[in-house]
């Protein structure tokens, strides 16, 4: 029969509005002027903007007045290259001569700006004679630069506005980028957690669901694996790291691989667990970190298994003719991974029958709110729901994205914690 395999993934979020100075407002724009001109020959002419309002103009002599009249309703700098370097501020904010790294003057100047305002557009301003030194300020990081002779209001509010939405455009560009290139880390972390099955030559059917919690986008700290080693017995195991984010999600992973080694070496039971419990106390960023898990060994005729519980929920079996229920798990559990030293495991054999469905689980299934207030869906809730879609004949994947619609809808919404369903049936 064939193995099946579903990924219920969020492959995407959408790009959040770029930070930095808000969106114009429709009175108009606000310009930050830094500039030192004992002989007043710098004269800002009247600006309009794109909408007719006036643009406000404020006025620094230095970098220390500049950073106070840099609030976020500014929208771009100009800022005269001529400024003296002596004028740039004290040691505290960075002026000086060298202080930018060697590169004192007038592009010193600017970079510091750059520094201290980088979300924000800057124009450049110098002399007509100084073209080369503002083509240069364009490639240190301005959004454009003008020439003082050139200072009247038609060109000037021009230049603010391709500044204001250049800048803008970088930004969201930039943030683009980033996005991307979290979304490629996420996808191969991705292909740790959610592990292609090994069970070449098993007649058990196999399908997965996996779904973070609504808060942390693509990262989980849930994870599961399947495998058949080579006397024909087919291996399974679900667990749940602590915590949520990139870390735990690491450790996962670590988890899965070290299971998935340790049972191809033959350990099984509570050997394997306490492996696995000496692997987590290495790996973990702290002592506070610990791992639920479960593990069920299907014997090669398919009809009994071993279950072990590490602070696990019991799986779901339902059989020909019986409704669904909890492997019998009285008095076999132990604790979570990393919880106590020298914990022990203990393994129960549990009888499956010719034909049946097994569901494990992480406990982000039945943690999930019923609608009714604060009263959570719990494992009966869950056996529950699962019944009454079996009943209506519903079976694998198709019963997986139904046992999660259900239990979202329920919840009034996504559920907050992270959610992995593991599926195996035989016979059916």
């Amino acid at each position: 029969m064939p193995v099946s395999m579903g990924r219920e993934l969020v492959t995407a979020v959408p790009p959040r509005r770029p930070d930095g100075p808000e969106a114009a407002p429709p009175g108009g724009l606000t310009l930050l002027v830094i500039e030192d001109d004992p002989a007043g020959s710098l004269a800002i002419p009247e600006l309009l903007d794109a909408s007719g309002g006036r643009v406000r103009v404020r006025t620094a002599r230095n970098l220390t007045e500049a950073e106070r009249l840099l609030t976020d309703d500014v929208h771009c700098i100009l800022l005269d290259l001529a400024l003296p370097d002596s004028t740039a501020g004290g040691a505290e904010d960075g002026g000086g001569p060298g202080a930018d790294g060697g590169d004192g003057g007038e592009l010193g100047i600017l970079r510091r700006v750059l520094r201290m305002a980088p979300r924000h557009a800057v124009l450049a301003l110098t002399a007509e004679d100084d073209a080369e030194r503002a083509a240069e300020a364009v490639r240190v990081g301005a959004q454009d630069f003008l020439f003082r002779g050139e200072l009247d209001g038609r060109v000037l509010s021009r230049a603010i506005r391709y500044a204001v939405e250049r800048k803008r455009a970088d930004l969201a560009q930039r943030q683009l980028t980033e996005s991307r290139l979290r979304a490629q880390e996420n996808a191969r972390l991705e292909r740790g957690l959610l592990p292609t099955p090994l069970l070449g030559g098993s007649e058990l059917r196999f399908a997965a669901r996996y779904r973070p919690g609504r808060s942390r986008a693509l990262l989980g700290g849930d994870f599961y694996d399947t495998v058949r080693t080579a006397d024909g017995t087919v291996h399974a195991m679900i667990g749940d790291v602590c915590g949520h984010g990139p870390d735990e999600a690491a450790l996962g992973v670590e988890l899965r691989i070290a299971w998935r080694a340790l049972t191809f070496a033959g350990l099984c039971g509570d050997q394997l667990l306490g492996t696995l419990q000496r692997v987590l106390e290495h790996e973990r960023p702290s002592d506070e970190i610990f791992a639920t898990l479960c593990t069920v060994d299907i014997a090669p005729d398919g009809r009994r298994a071993g279950l072990c519980l590490a602070g696990h929920p019991a799986p779901l079996i339902a059989g020909t003719g019986r409704g669904p229920r909890l492997l019998p798990h009285e008095d076999i559990g132990g604790p979570a991974l990393g919880v106590l030293p020298n914990a022990r495991w203990p393994r129960m054999q549990v009888e499956l029958g010719g034909t049946w469905s097994l569901m494990m689980y992480t406990d982000g299934l039945i943690e999930g709110r019923t609608g009714q207030g604060d009263l959570r869906l719990g494992q009966d809730g869950m056996l529950g729901i699962v019944g009454r879609l079996m009943a209506a004949g519903l079976r694998g994947e198709a019963l997986l994205d139904a046992v999660l619609a259900q239990v979202r809808e329920l919840n009034g919404g996504e559920l907050t914690d992270d959610v992995a369903v593991l599926l195996l049936d035989r016979g059916q």
